[in-house]
């Protein structure tokens, strides 16, 4: 990719383009469970999903687009990486929430969406650009993922963040009342290692995205 709008492309995995073939025990890889667990080194450390399995589940995900993340192509990192996760909901029939953080406000995008095609044109038109209001995107989030909860008690939940944590204040802000992950985004030589305390302050598992895409994949 050449900049923070670059068309993102989802990772190559084994087998071909849309995953590992699916044997009659497991189907594809669950990236965004793999990824709770840290980086896969082996076969055995990749979550995947029984064919069988139908359960309703929604990933509810924060996007901080502030002009910040155009630094060392960070953005667009992330949006490739976005794509995997898109492409990973798409095959475990898992809706959507997106929120971006940018700009004066953050904005909804979709709100429980189902995973497809249609998501390939926002992703590929994100841009960054504005200020970062991401306490704003997670304020938002936890309301209304509180409502959603309560609208639908047998759906599971998921909450992702990327962000790379340069926001000017932190305040004090709840977690979500449910497995919640956050992936920094911060890149280049001088880090101010925001992403961490915040991820720390929400109760939510920390990655470095260098940590997920520093080598090649090949299968595991």
């Amino acid at each position: 990719m050449t900049g923070a709008d670059a068309s993102p492309r989802p990772g190559r995995l084994d087998g071909g383009k849309s995953g590992a073939a699916r044997s009659g025990i497991e189907g594809a890889i669950a990236w965004l469970p793999t990824l709770l667990r840290g980086r896969p080194r082996r076969r055995v450390d990749l979550v995947r999903l029984p064919r069988t399995r139908r359960e309703q589940t929604l990933w509810l995900v924060i996007v901080d687009a502030s002009a910040s993340t155009r630094r060392h192509q960070a953005l667009s990192q992330a949006k490739g990486l976005l794509a995997q996760v898109f492409d990973d909901a798409y095959r475990r029939r898992a809706r959507l929430a997106l929120l971006t953080a940018s700009g004066a406000q953050a904005r909804w995008q979709h709100h429980g969406v189902k995973a497809g095609a249609t998501l390939q044109p926002w992703l590929e038109s994100l841009g960054a650009g504005g200020g970062t209001p991401l306490s704003d995107a997670i304020v938002q989030a936890g309301e209304w993922l509180s409502k959603r909860q309560k609208r639908y008690p047998a759906e599971s939940h998921r909450v992702l963040i990327l962000t790379d944590g340069r926001v000017k204040d932190m305040p004090a802000l709840a977690g979500f009342n449910c497995p919640s992950l956050l992936i920094d985004i911060e890149r280049g030589p001088i880090r101010l290692g925001r992403a961490a305390e915040l991820a720390l302050r929400l109760n939510a598992d920390y990655r470095h995205i260098d940590a997920l895409t520093d080598t090649p994949r090949r299968p595991l």
